[in-house]
């Protein structure tokens, strides 16, 4: 029981622990958006506006406020009603905060959990959003695992060069604080490349081959940046 207690508090998001799979979803509402990426841990704000994601937003609330956020299929596939295909994987995350701005819309914030593997999409009777069955990626409630294999250093490096070269700055006191997990993930989150390279970084398997990947896709734009002599990222 203590170990199981111990476990529970490698993963939380909001006022929930998460430990193993009987705390998460079998089948979840999804939010599909090209170009999101969310990842455990992170902290993702969404500007909510469109009425079937309203509805979403509200069942969600009702019941364990878990969403699963995914991208639209890459190659631009669409079903017979014209929505998108899917990706297969994406990210549950928990509703932490929620604002009503006074004119139809939600200003919400959600929180990585775990990563996810869709089974196969479900109708739901009445709902006018898309729900699916997952398979969670289990590994991902071991918060930190794989931390220490990050080269931190050679992410930093990268880091600095894209914003020397984009003429940015950040907050390097908030920089040396952040956990290897959370620094590789905030990064990853925060950079402006487009939905292939988003997707890279969501499947990549471990912490140090999704720091791995982001170093090498910053090191594609540097490079492009220099050939062409303007800045540009990756789309």
């Amino acid at each position: 029981m203590q170990d199981r207690q111990r476990r529970r508090r490698l993963v939380q998001a909001g006022n929930v622990n998460y430990a193993d799979e009987a705390d998460l979803p079998s089948a979840v509402p999804v939010f599909p958006l090209s170009g999101a990426l969310l990842l455990p841990g992170g902290q993702l704000p969404l500007n909510i506006f469109e009425p079937r994601y309203l509805a979403m937003i509200d069942d969600a609330m009702a019941s364990d406020r878990i969403i699963g956020m995914i991208q639209p299929r890459l190659d631009g596939a669409s079903r017979s009603d014209g929505d998108p295909e899917l990706c297969q994987v994406g990210c549950l995350g928990r509703i932490t905060s929620l604002t009503e701005t006074g004119d139809g819309r939600y200003i919400i914030n959600l929180q990585g959990i775990a990563r996810f593997r869709v089974t196969e999409e479900i109708h739901r009777q009445n709902k006018p959003y898309r729900c699916c069955r997952l398979t969670a990626f289990l590994r991902d409630l071991n918060f930190g695992e794989g931390a220490k294999e990050v080269d931190r250093d050679a992410l930093l490096k990268a880091f600095r060069q894209y914003l020397d070269a984009n003429q940015l700055e950040a907050d390097w006191e908030s920089v040396s604080r952040a956990s290897n997990e959370t620094l590789v993930n905030a990064l990853c989150m925060m950079s402006p490349y487009g939905a292939a390279e988003k997707q890279a970084l969501l499947e990549a398997p471990d912490l140090k081959t999704r720091a791995e990947t982001l170093i090498a896709i910053t090191e594609i734009a540097l490079a492009r940046e220099g050939e062409d002599g303007s800045n540009h990222t990756l789309q």
